[in-house]
């Protein structure tokens, strides 16, 4: 792959980055800097993809990663008053609330499937996990959804 396709290639999923990101790390300024320090690091390593169908999942296992890094950095700092978060539109707002409300091993998956649209398989391999374990944690996320949004009569 060329320089300057690698460069469109990671420019396109850059979106993609951004939204499995907002699953990890709640705040704002920490998502750009996770998006940032992953087109980085893809950059300098890109010699090291050996299969270029593999780049959506290499990207986003780098991007993992620096998710990970970032919280356990802000986990050793101070406490900031208010995580700032974008509001959704009013239709979508339980379900963002509900969808934020689970454990990160939990939401993080159900991003992956439902909005980035990855297989099962995928997933186990981005995120390192056997694909029972991927689907495992994918059935309790949903069912703790449905449960709080039932509450909430959403459902």
């Amino acid at each position: 792959m060329t320089n300057e396709r690698f460069a469109q290639e990671i420019v396109a999923l850059t979106d993609t980055l951004y939204r499995v990101s907002y699953s990890i790390l709640p705040e704002k300024c920490d998502r750009e800097d996770a998006v940032q320090s992953c087109l980085e690091k893809a950059w300098k390593r890109r010699r090291a993809l050996r299969e270029e169908r593999y780049l959506k999942t290499w990207l986003v296992r780098i991007l993992i990663n620096e998710c990970y890094d970032i919280h356990r950095r802000r986990a050793r700092e101070a406490p900031r008053e208010l995580p700032e978060r974008a509001a959704p539109p009013d239709a979508d707002r339980e379900l963002h609330d509900a969808l934020m409300r689970l454990p990160e091993e939990l939401r993080t998956p159900i991003v992956l499937h439902y909005m980035e649209g990855y297989p099962v398989q995928e997933i186990a391999s981005v995120l390192r996990l056997a694909q029972g374990t991927v689907k495992s944690r994918m059935r309790r996320g949903r069912a703790m959804l449905k449960e709080w949004l039932s509450e909430e009569d959403v459902l």
